[in-house]
């Protein structure tokens, strides 16, 4: 992995900008916003993708597969840290001198001289960013932005605003969110994470501290979350800070949440009381919306306006992303990636599933290092919240393989044997995910891996399983050549 060195300075003029791994979440965004700004871009990816069409449409150069010739012509290198040290783009771009930034460090420069709202946190980040950019337009204002997954109803996951309002979704995996010049900082939750990189739980909240710190007009953070109560309690006296959840002593305070269908409550701020009904699920997003609402006040929203806009939010893409439905059997795909964000995700489900339905869950466990530290608390999420769970192989993404570290350690730490199974063979797990599942099941593929690339030959299978009389589909969704 590549990290970004937080002390680096960059050029004013990045000149011809070519961008490494360019259909990834946080870099087509980044890439598109250069491309607004007059930049020629250009790019490569080991595959193309929907992210990558989308840049081809605009204009942009896309290569499939690296090579040094790629980057030929280029001043600045994009990369991700998730890129490998031997990558053959990254190779030329220090042989040759050019400017080398991660991708941090360009959204950083992207955002300079603007009044910034940062969005943080372990997980929520990407729905709170799409909540509080819907918020923002639906409240009259222009802002640009940066998310980290397409916000459904704009159909992109960046975009140019005319104000001088930019928010982005800001990453703490690597302490790049400590770059950015923070206006308003949103912390959605501190749930430590990426003890890989920081070493300690103590170095991630301090992190966490350093971030708020910075902010230069008001943090709003989570009354609800423990990591987060104590991140406020190390802040200096001197922050602004607005709270938001259920506690009783929240400034911006949910409470009434109806969980039915998809979720609705009322959100509270001094005296004065809105009704929030949401076009998502779970109590989860009922806080993320409570935290965007949060920012949309001290952005001079009134609380009855910002709630309307706030409610206008139809989800982000991978985000309990519904993709198809074969007689009665529901399919979605959703990015969840950390033990606590599977539980959240899978109790939002129990509710609306029906007396008579199950939830189907499929993880692939993400990073070595995670699985190592985590597997018993995701065998834990999944058992005491998934009817039955289907566990992949690691998606090692950045990391090298670790002797003993496989999904099968998440599947063995179930306690009843019966609820659960591991494949190491994709077409295995499409042969019996079909089998086993029966009319009024939910299933849902959970990673930020490549686990959803699973979602059409396992549709197919359900079609000839079922036949093809009772089924529905996602506007963009494909059936695989043949099925």
């Amino acid at each position: 992995m590549i990290y970004p060195d937080l002390e680096q300075s960059v050029g004013a003029d990045l000149g011809r900008v070519h961008f490494v791994g360019i259909g990834g979440s946080g870099m087509h965004g980044i890439a598109r916003m250069m491309l607004s700004r007059g930049h020629v871009v250009t790019g490569s990816d080991r595959a193309l993708n929907a992210n990558t069409a989308a840049l081809q449409q605009l204009g942009v150069k896309v290569y499939e597969g690296h090579r040094a010739e790629n980057a030929h012509g280029a001043d600045t290198l994009v990369i991700t840290g998730a890129l490998w040290p031997n990558n053959p783009e990254y190779l030329y771009a220090k042989e040759n001198n050019l400017q080398l930034l991660h991708r941090s460090q360009a959204l950083a420069w992207l955002t300079r001289n603007r009044r910034l709202v940062a969005v943080a946190g372990a997980h929520g980040k990407t729905t709170s960013t799409g909540m509080l950019v819907t918020g923002l337009l639906g409240s009259g204002a222009d802002p640009s932005f940066v998310n980290g997954g397409v916000i459904e109803r704009l159909g992109v996951s960046a975009r140019e605003g005319a104000d001088e309002l930019f928010v982005i979704e800001a990453d703490e995996s690597d302490r790049s969110f400590l770059l950015y010049e923070t206006a308003v900082a949103l912390i959605t939750n501190v749930d430590p994470e990426h003890l890989d990189f920081y070493g300690s739980r103590e170095a991630f909240m301090r992190a966490f501290v350093d971030f708020a710190t910075a902010a230069k007009e008001l943090v709003v953070i989570s009354a609800d979350d423990p990591g987060a109560l104590e991140v406020r309690e190390m802040l200096p006296r001197s922050t602004c800070v607005v709270t938001f959840g259920t506690a009783a002593t929240a400034d911006v305070r949910v409470h009434n949440i109806d969980l039915s269908g998809e979720v609705s409550f009322d959100v509270s701020c001094g005296a004065e009381t809105a009704r929030v009904q949401l076009n998502v699920f779970g109590s989860h997003n009922a806080l993320n919306a409570a935290g965007a609402i949060a920012v949309l006040l001290h952005l001079g929203s009134d609380l009855q306006t910002a709630a309307a806009a706030v409610a206008d939010f139809g989800g982000t893409k991978r985000r309990f992303e519904f993709h198809a439905e074969v007689a009665s059997v529901r399919v979605y795909d959703d990015y969840a990636h950390h033990h606590t964000e599977v539980a959240a995700l899978l109790k939002s489900v129990k509710p609306v599933v029906g007396a008579a339905g199950r939830v189907i869950a499929l993880h692939q466990p993400h990073l070595f290092s995670r699985t190592a530290t985590f597997y018993a608390q995701f065998a834990a999420a999944l058992e005491n919240n998934a009817d039955y769970t289907i566990v992949l192989p690691v998606d090692g993404a950045r990391e090298d393989p670790v002797p003993g570290v496989t999904g099968e350690l998440v599947a063995n730490a179930f306690t009843d044997q019966a609820r659960v199974a591991y494949f190491d063979n994709w077409a295995d797990v499409v042969a019996h995910a079909a089998a086993v599942a029966r009319p009024g099941d939910v299933f849902i593929t959970m990673s930020c891996g490549t686990a959803y690339q699973i979602i059409p030959d396992f549709v197919a299978a359900l079609i000839a399983r079922f036949g093809d009389t009772e089924c529905r589909f996602a506007a963009d969704f494909k059936l695989p050549a043949g099925g």
